[in-house]
């Protein structure tokens, strides 16, 4: 199938953070892979990339659901509701409730909409703290696309994800190959070849002196727990006054 239209929400996952273009030194990340993969089938493809960084849920239905469905896409993604998850006071039911009616506004337009299941934080022991809620989270998501008529991109079945050599050195976000995986199993979703496979196993891993992964963990908290804290006691967010890096459609290069 070939689309002219494909339209991204979400947050930092969908911005591409961790997946920085050597060419460009701007976010990359699986949207902006899976247009690429579809604009080889398709030139005239037009694309957009709405998602913002450290947005919730709320931020996301009421600042990109408006002007998405104004593009009049007929491929649209969202995934939402991470940040959410990570603060103590999140209800999944709530959430999925919430999401659940921005799915339905997006499938109501005729486009075909993706949504995306949290994927395994298993390897980040911090992110896992909310994992009982991520799985209700995830079991919630599944069922909305069953409802709605959604693709679904169930990222938690993805093993090769779970690798921390998947992650970026913040070991919350896909790092480029991260990033590349999860393009080919949405192409695979879409039933777009791309001839690759998410599913190739990671070469063997020497193993790494408990030395050096000490000093590891210290640089993570240094340079990446402490700030994320100190973030969130002042109510700030990364994405805050930062604007949607594709806010129109246009051509892919």
């Amino acid at each position: 199938m070939s689309w002219s239209t494909f339209v991204a929400l979400g947050d930092s996952f969908t911005e591409g953070v961790g997946d920085v273009d050597p060419s460009t030194g701007t976010e990359r990340g699986w949207a902006d892979r899976v247009a690429e993969h579809l604009a080889r089938a398709n030139p005239g493809l037009r694309y957009a990339n709405l998602a913002v960084r450290g947005q919730l849920l709320d931020q996301i239905v009421h600042d990109q659901l408006g002007p998405a469905v104004a593009m009049a896409p007929d491929l649209v993604s969202i995934c939402a509701a991470g940040n959410d998850l990570l603060r103590p006071s999140s209800r999944p039911a709530d959430l999925a409730a919430r999401l659940d009616a921005a799915v339905a506004e997006l499938c109501g337009t005729g486009a075909d909409v993706l949504v995306f299941t949290g994927f395994d934080t298993r390897s980040t022991p911090v992110v896992d703290l909310v994992g009982r809620r991520l799985a209700t989270m995830n079991e919630h998501i599944r069922e909305i696309a069953a409802r709605r008529g959604a693709k679904l991109v169930d990222l938690w079945t993805m093993d090769t994800l779970a690798d921390p050599r998947a992650r970026a050195d913040d070991r919350l976000h896909l790092n480029a190959e991260g990033h590349r995986r999860v393009a080919v199993r949405v192409c695979e979703v879409l039933g777009v070849s791309t001839g690759e496979d998410w599913r190739d196993p990671w070469p063997p891993l020497a193993p790494t002196p408990w030395v050096r992964r000490r000093e590891e963990d210290l640089r993570w908290v240094r340079g990446h727990l402490v700030p994320w804290v100190g973030r969130r006691l002042q109510g700030r967010s990364t994405g805050d006054g930062r604007p949607p890096k594709r806010p129109e459609p246009a051509p892919v290069r």
